[in-house]
């Protein structure tokens, strides 16, 4: 499929702005707080055009749609029916406690499409492509995050829908569903950027596929399943102190209408870290990559 790029009338060298180098039209070294106001307009542009391709890929690919819409159905019915009479939700129904923490794990599995899509269009001589034109090359990146997110938008939308008919009952208000969608959304947007770091680091698909697994893997090292309390010592204080379990409970407690506690802040500034620390250096090392690849 190709992609255009020039529909604003811009050509290279016509100026400031076009492309970001001001008008070389060969790319630059990207900072992302070094984008002139004028080029951030530039940037975003480019990454709507790349986001519509991005979800045309998405509604194509019989596979990808059905993963976004499948895998909600399955974890739900599966830790609902087939595990979930066997298990102690600490309290409360069991289908209470675990759904957060499916949500959790719903969004790292698919993390995996946006570090294979990153791979691929690096490795696979997009990137290039774009490079030749006035276009911003981090538009890339910010198509595939912002994909990623709509993809965890709908998976997550689908798993409430299917949860509420199977007996999840939370007990939240208005404000308390908006903290816990805000929290998802954060989770979401950090995890979509930290598959595009692994799909920059690897060096082809097949490994970008192994990378995905650290996405998919880390999510069930949490609170997801089971109280941490009914771990090991040893295993609980490496559980309780990672960035996932904090999210996962403060979803939970928000939507049990129960004071979040710490929870909600530490899972906060876990994430906004986390996104602080990627955004930039995703971006840089993409430039880099992409650069060698001249």
């Amino acid at each position: 499929m190709t992609t255009t790029l020039t529909g604003r009338g811009r050509a290279a060298g016509s100026g400031p702005g076009s492309g970001l180098t001001g008008g070389t039209g060969s790319g630059a070294p990207i900072g992302a707080g070094r984008i002139p106001r004028s080029q951030l307009g530039h940037a975003l542009a480019d990454s709507r055009v790349l986001l519509g391709r991005d979800l045309k890929h998405l509604l194509r690919n019989p596979e990808q749609f059905f993963q976004a819409i499948s895998l909600p159905i399955i974890l739900t019915l599966l830790f609902r029916y087939l595990l979930g009479g066997a298990i102690n939700g600490g309290g409360q129904p069991y289908i209470d406690y675990v759904l957060p923490g499916l949500m959790a794990i719903t969004i790292g599995f698919n993390s995996t499409t946006t570090v294979v899509g990153v791979t691929a269009d690096l490795r696979g001589g997009l990137v290039e492509r774009f490079r030749s034109m006035p276009a911003t090359t981090p538009a890339v990146l910010i198509a595939h995050v912002a994909a990623g997110v709509l993809r965890n938008v709908v998976s997550l939308t689908v798993m409430i829908a299917v949860g509420l008919a199977v007996g999840f009952r939370p007990h939240a208000g208005l404000g308390g569903w908006l903290a816990a969608a805000g929290l998802l959304l954060l989770l979401a947007i950090a995890m979509s950027w930290l598959a595009a770091l692994l799909g920059v680091l690897a060096t082809t698909v097949e490994g970008a596929n192994g990378l995905g697994m650290i996405l998919v893997f880390v999510p069930y090292l949490t609170s997801a399943m089971v109280p941490t309390a009914t771990m090991p010592a040893a295993l609980r204080a490496v559980v309780d102190n990672q960035p996932l379990t904090p999210l996962i409970d403060a979803v939970r407690k928000l939507l049990a209408d129960a004071p979040s506690g710490g929870s909600a802040i530490a899972a906060s500034l876990w994430w906004v870290g986390i996104l602080a620390v990627t955004v930039p250096g995703t971006l840089r090392l993409f430039e880099h990559r992409a650069r060698r690849r001249r």
